[in-house]
């Protein structure tokens, strides 16, 4: 099934777990993120704040394990529901780079 599920978030990492292995033996990690934005909508402007549970397996996950939280990134990944019986989302992040603080939100 194609279809387009990609998403890329500004974010600043709020809280990560410990690195945790699965059963194959890959790295996981489960991490919180923060964004806070204005969007444009509808003509006006949309403040914008949220909390994004986030997972990441591999060598990003040992990546982001090394990572402190408050540092702000750019994360790049899909949505899929955080447990496999669950409703609630989390962001698979493939891919991240740390960027600059910005000066609005937090």
């Amino acid at each position: 099934m194609a279809g387009g599920n990609r998403l890329v978030l500004d974010a600043t990492l709020a809280t990560r777990d410990g690195l945790r292995y699965t059963p194959a033996g890959i790295p996981a990690l489960s991490l919180t993120l923060e964004h806070a934005s204005m969007q444009p909508e509808a003509g006006g402007q949309r403040k914008v704040d949220l909390e994004l549970a986030a997972v990441a397996y591999g060598p990003v996950a040992q990546a982001l394990a090394a990572i402190v939280p408050g540092a702000a990134l750019r994360c790049e990944g899909f949505l899929a529901r955080r447990y496999r019986t669950g409703t609630t989302l989390a962001l698979h992040i493939e891919r991240f780079e740390l960027t600059a603080q910005s000066s609005e939100g937090h």
